[in-house]
C-alpha cells in the first residue's frame, strides 16, 4: 500500500492550525503582557512558561485517554473539534479582554484556559498520523506533517507582518484583527479536516490492506539487544549498558541545553528588537520567517551530510553555526540587514540538530521501548522551555535586554561540550529512497 499523499495534507491541517496558534502566542503574548498591562520581565516568562509545564501532564494525559476513546467519529477527532473549537472561542476572548480593559487578572485566567484547551488536542493530533499512515510510509508523511506545521508558523509570521498597524505606544496595538484572522484560520482548517477524513472508515480501510499495520518499525540498537537477549519478549526489565546510559545522559542534557539557548531567544525577540533596536510592530517577524524557511530547505542538504560524516558531527556543527551566530548578534549595536543571513544559518543550526537529535535518543534504545524514549526527548526539551523564560527574562529584567544572545551563547557552548561526550547513536542512516524522508524531524 503505497503513502496517500492527498491524505496525508489533510491530516496535517491539524497540525498546521496548531503551529499557527503557537507563532502567534509565543511571539506576541508576552508583548501583551509587557507593554499592554505593564509586567515586568521574569512575571512575563513565568507566565510564557505555564505552556510547557501543562505540556509535561497534559500531552501524555490526553495522548492515552484518545487512545482510549470510542466515539462515532472516531478516537481522535473528538478531542481536535472540541478542543479547537474551546481554543477559538478563548482566543477571541484573550484578545477582546486586553483590548477593551486592563485587567491582568482576567487575562490570565483566560490564558490558562486557552492553554490548557490547547493541550487537550495536540497529541490526539500527532497521533492521527500513525493512526491512518502504515508503518513503512509513517517516516515520508511525518515530515508532510511537519511541512505542514511549517506553512501553519508562517502564516502567523505573515499575518503579523501585513495586519499589525503602527501605533504610537507599544500598549496600542490593536490585535484584533490578527486575533480575527487567526481564529478563522484554525476553525476553517480543522472543519476541512473533519469534512474530509472520515477517521473510523479510514482505519478500517488501512488496516484491512495492511495485515501487519500494527508492526513494530525502527531499529535495535546492536550493544543493547546484545546486553539484554530476553528483552523483545518482555521477561526481562531493559538495562542500558553503563556506558550508552552515560552517553545518553550527555545526550538528554544537550537537549536541555540547546532547547535552552533557541527558546530564548525565540520568546524573547519580539521585545528585545523594541528595546534595544527600537523597531515596532512586528518588525521582528522578518527574521524568525527567515530562520524557519531556511530550516525547511536545509532539511534535505542536512540529511545527505548525515549520511556521509554521521549525527554526532551534523549536530555539532549546527551548534557551533547558531552559536556564531548568537555572538555576532550580540554583537550589533543597532539593527543591520544582515541580521537577517544570521537567522538564515540559526535556521539552518536548528535543522542539523532537530533532524539527528531525536534518532539518536531512539538509537540508544529499542524498537518496543521506543515511547519511553520519545517521552525522555521531550521532557528535557520542555524542560528547557520551562527554564529558560525564567531564567533569562530575569535576566533582561534586571541586568540588560543586551543578555538575551550572550547568554545564548553561553549555554550553546555548554551544549557543545556535552555533545562531545556522546559516544553512542550515531550509526550513519542508510541513504534514503525517497526526498521526503530527509525531512523526518520531531514536531
Amino acid at each position: 500500500m503505497k503513502l496517500n499523499y492527498k491524505r496525508t495534507i489533510l491530516i496535517g491541517l491539524a497540525f498546521m492550525s496548531i503551529c499557527s496558534f503557537w507563532q502567534f502566542y509565543d511571539n506576541e503574548i508576552p508583548k501583551i503582557l509587557t507593554y499592554h498591562f505593564g509586567l515586568g520581565e521574569t512575571w512575563t516568562g513565568v507566565i510564557m512558561a505555564l505552556d510547557n509545564v501543562l505540556a509535561l501532564f497534559m500531552l501524555p494525559l490526553f495522548g492515552t485517554l484518545s487512545d482510549r476513546a470510542n466515539t462515532r467519529i472516531g478516537k481522535r477527532m473528538p478531542f481536535i473539534l472540541a478542543g479547537t473549537g474551546a481554543s477559538a472561542v478563548l482566543l477571541f476572548l484573550l484578545i477582546y479582554v486586553a483590548h477593551i480593559s486592563d485587567n491582568l487578572a482576567l487575562f490570565i485566567v483566560i490564558l490558562l484556559f486557552l492553554l490548557l484547551s490547547m493541550g487537550t488536542y495536540r497529541s490526539p493530533a500527532v497521533a492521527l498520523m500513525p493512526e491512518l499512515t502504515p508503518a513503512v510510509h509513517r517516516s515520508k508523511a511525518n515530515a508532510i506533517i511537519n511541512l505542514m506545521g511549517t506553512l501553519g508558523a508562517v502564516y502567523t509570521l505573515v499575518m503579523i507582518k501585513v495586519l499589525l498597524k503602527s501605533a504610537a505606544n507599544e500598549a496600542d496595538t490593536n490585535y484584533i484583527p490578527l486575533m480575527l484572522s487567526l481564529v478563522i484560520f484554525m476553525v476553517v482548517t480543522v472543519a476541512l479536516l473533519f469534512i474530509t477524513i472520515p477517521e473510523n472508515k479510514l482505519i478500517t480501510k488501512v488496516r484491512e490492506n495492511v495485515p501487519d499495520f500494527d508492526g513494530e518499525g525502527g531499529s535495535i540498537s546492536k550493544e543493547l539487544a546484545e546486553s539484554n537477549p530476553d528483552i523483545s519478549d518482555g521477561s526481562v526489565k531493559e538495562v542500558l549498558p553503563k556506558d550508552v546510559k552515560r552517553s545518553m545522559s550527555f545526550l538528554l542534557l544537550s537537549v536541555f541545553l540547546w532547547f535552552t539557548a533557541y527558546n530564548a531567544v525565540t520568546t524573547a525577540f519580539s521585545r528585545y528588537v523594541t528595546e534595544v533596536w527600537d523597531l515596532h510592530n512586528g518588525a521582528y517577524a522578518d527574521c524568525l520567517m527567515i530562520a524557519t524557511i531556511s530550516a525547511v530547505f536545509a532539511y534535505l542538504p542536512i540529511g545527505i551530510l548525515s549520511a556521509k560524516i554521521g549525527r554526532k558531527l551534523t549536530i555539532l556543527l549546527g551548534v557551533t553555526l547558531m552559536t556564531l551566530c548568537y555572538l555576532a548578534a550580540a554583537l550589533m549595536p543597532s539593527y543591520n540587514s544582515v541580521l537577517n543571513f544570521y537567522f538564515a544559518l540559526i535556521g539552518i543550526g536548528w535543522a542539523a540538530i532537530n533532524v539527528n537529535s531525536y534518532p539518536m535518543v531512539v538509537e540508544m534504545g529499542q524498537s518496543s521501548v521506543i515511547g519511553k524514549y520519545t517521552g525522555l526527548y521531550y521532557t528535557f526539551s520542555m524542560a528547557a522551555q520551562v527554564f529558560t523564560p525564567i531564567f533569562s527574562g530575569f535576566l533582561l529584567e534586571h541586568v540588560s535586554y543586551r543578555t538575551l544572545f550572550p547568554y545564548a551563547v553561553v549555554f550553546s557552548c555548554l551544549a557543545f561540550i556535552t555533545m562531545i561526550m556522546v559516544r553512542h547513536g550515531d550509526t550513519k542512516p542508510p541513504k534514503k529512497k525517497h526526498i521526503l524522508e530527509n525531512f523526518d524531524v520531531d514536531d
